[in-house]
């Protein structure tokens, strides 16, 4: 199978710190990808290498699309405050050097098209989180990296996000999503690697991880099987 996104021996150092170390896993053409971790992990420096926001200190990594053909939706939206919900989307339609109109039509993909003409300091955290995804996908990107994407969110809401996530992969985006929510990642992801301190302690499918570690009841279990194999509890670790 094709890869579009790969990562080879990859350390990052941070002073006498190493944040991540020999970092390796490839991602296939059309595939959600699940990168998961607790808060610290190193999810989002993955990320910074992976769109050339940070240089790794070792290591190969290649995205097999331009950065053009990229979308990035980070935990700092970067959203303009006072501009309407609309006009967040047409400043970036104006970059990216296409038709206007695509930012009504992003707004109706997330449900935000009610919300067109509100400014962005009047939305709840999650209209602001679906806001931020709309931009994301405005050019309808062929890699899509979506940085804890439904962190804070109500079930409702996460589960309208999910959604859109399985649509655009069914489109055709290879979508690399970082969660520390293990369920999310079950339901969600074709491939998962688990992350823990900047190494990868498992990767594979969620199901094929699963059976390894006889963490199969109703679901895959992925929570038990980073906590085997860390010793971490993953929501005390999510907060530190």
């Amino acid at each position: 199978m094709e890869s579009m996104i790969e990562m080879r021996d990859i350390v990052k150092r941070f002073g006498e710190q190493t944040v991540l170390s020999d970092v390796t896993f490839s991602v296939a053409k059309g595939a959600i990808f699940g990168l998961l971790g607790p808060s610290g992990a190193g999810k989002t420096t993955i990320i910074n290498i992976l769109t050339g926001q940070l240089d790794a200190d070792g290591g190969t990594h290649h995205i097999g699309v331009p950065a053009y053909r990229t979308g990035l939706m980070l935990d700092q939206d970067g959203l303009y405050e006072r501009l309407s919900c609309n006009d967040n989307l047409v400043l970036f339609a104006d970059i990216y050097g296409i038709d206007r109109s695509k930012a009504l039509e992003a707004l109706e993909r997330v449900g935000l098209a009610d919300a067109a003409r509100k400014p962005v300091h009047q939305l709840s955290r999650g209209m602001r989180q679906r806001l931020a995804l709309a931009r994301a996908i405005l050019h309808e990107p062929e890699v899509l990296f979506l940085d804890e994407p439904t962190s804070g969110l109500d079930p409702a809401t996460a589960r309208g996000i999910h959604a859109l996530i399985e649509g655009l992969r069914d489109r055709g985006a290879t979508i690399f999503l970082t969660t520390h929510n293990m369920d999310e990642a079950a339901k969600l992801c074709d491939e998962v690697a688990l992350l823990y301190l900047g190494v990868i302690v498992e990767q594979g499918a969620p199901l094929a991880i699963c059976k390894r570690y006889d963490a199969i009841k109703t679901v895959p279990d992925l929570e038990s099987v980073f906590i085997r194999l860390t010793g971490a509890d993953l929501t005390e670790a999510e907060l530190t």
